[in-house]
């Protein structure tokens, strides 16, 4: 034999959330809709947008009249660093080029000699 509880918590919840979600939902998807919402959402952000400028621009003279490097001037300073890393990154492979190449032509050098040398015991002899 089983038994029902007269009162089910959970289903009246159940019941509760499904009706309020169904509400909410379609009472936002008609605010969402309505032009008033969009410009007014471009307002806001528009006045998001103007109030971020006037804060770097404060910030910015702040920096500079404290004397501390500015965000523009840390990247431009960055920028540089990288064009001279790359730079001295050619320069040794070009350098690195002509080590080869000495290495090379000593060695080329060396052997010429020796045919030399040899050439001139053999004269001698």
């Amino acid at each position: 034999m089983t038994k029902t509880l007269p009162f089910d918590p959970f289903t009246m919840w159940k019941t509760f959330y499904e009706h309020t979600d169904a509400n909410w939902t379609g009472a936002i998807q008609e605010m969402l809709k309505k032009e008033s919402f969009s410009e007014g959402m471009g307002e806001t952000l528009n006045q998001y947008l103007q109030a971020q400028k006037l804060m770097n621009e404060k910030s910015e003279n702040f920096l500079k009249s404290v004397n501390l490097p500015t965000r523009s001037e840390v990247a431009d300073v960055a920028s540089l660093v990288i064009n001279v890393e790359s730079k001295l990154d050619a320069l040794e492979d070009g350098l690195e080029e002509e080590i080869n190449q000495l290495k090379i032509a000593v060695s080329s050098l060396d052997k010429k000699i020796d045919k030399l040398l040899n050439a001139f015991e053999v004269t001698e002899k």
